[in-house]
């Protein structure tokens, strides 16, 4: 099967079994939505969803969480992977957005990896979700579901490499929804060390089964 072929399959699929993917973390403004990403870094959705409702109440603003300090939120998230420097980056990046953008999320991969603890797939969330960018975050769900059903060579061995095959191959108008097919998929259909592959609508197209084969 040729990529483009390939490619159109998948998105159909994806289109009619999730037609309406979106991010699972809770937020109530873009603020928020940034907390909650960097929170998300290595821990899951679930946990970072349970921590954030206290912490938004006491600080739902850059203008408020930069008046806090590391300790303090401590006390909140400390349930979260690596609490500690995510407590740290908060602070930081709070002050940041208040010293130099008025306290507003800014929109761009430039700026938002300027922020303390933003890296590259943090910032595309951000662009994906808050503003409906064209952008496509690279997290292990999307690594492992892209190698596993032939979207991305094998060479393709970094998130940066993953991200630039399926920005090339994926209409720009669904990256963002495609985002999320992909981290949900692997959430709970392509699992890394169980997969479930009686119930995957990609099983024919999918490299894991194409050895078995």
């Amino acid at each position: 099967m040729k990529k483009k072929e390939l490619y159109e399959q998948v998105t159909a699929y994806f289109m009619q079994a999730m037609p309406e993917a979106k991010t699972e973390l809770h937020y109530g403004n873009n603020f928020q939505l940034l907390v909650a990403v960097m929170l998300s870094a290595q821990c899951t959705d679930r946990r970072v969803n349970m921590v954030t409702p206290r912490l938004f109440e006491d600080y739902p603003t850059a203008e408020a969480m930069a008046e806090a300090t590391p300790e303090v939120l401590l006390d909140y998230i400390g349930s979260v992977s690596y609490p500690n420097s995510k407590a740290a980056h908060l602070v930081a990046t709070a002050k940041m957005l208040q010293a130099e953008y008025q306290g507003e999320v800014p929109s761009t991969l430039e700026e938002l990896t300027r922020l303390p603890g933003v890296g590259r797939k943090t910032a595309n969330v951000v662009q994906s979700v808050a503003f409906q960018k064209a952008a496509m975050a690279v997290d292990t769900h999307v690594f492992r579901v892209s190698h596993r059903i032939g979207l991305v060579p094998a060479r393709c061995t970094t998130p940066y490499a993953v991200e630039r095959e399926l920005v090339r191959n994926i209409p720009k108008e669904l990256i963002t929804r495609a985002h999320h097919w992909l981290i949900l998929h692997g959430r709970y259909v392509c699992q890394a060390r169980r997969p479930k592959c009686e119930q995957c609508g990609l099983r024919p197209y999918c490299e894991r089964n194409l050895r078995k084969l």
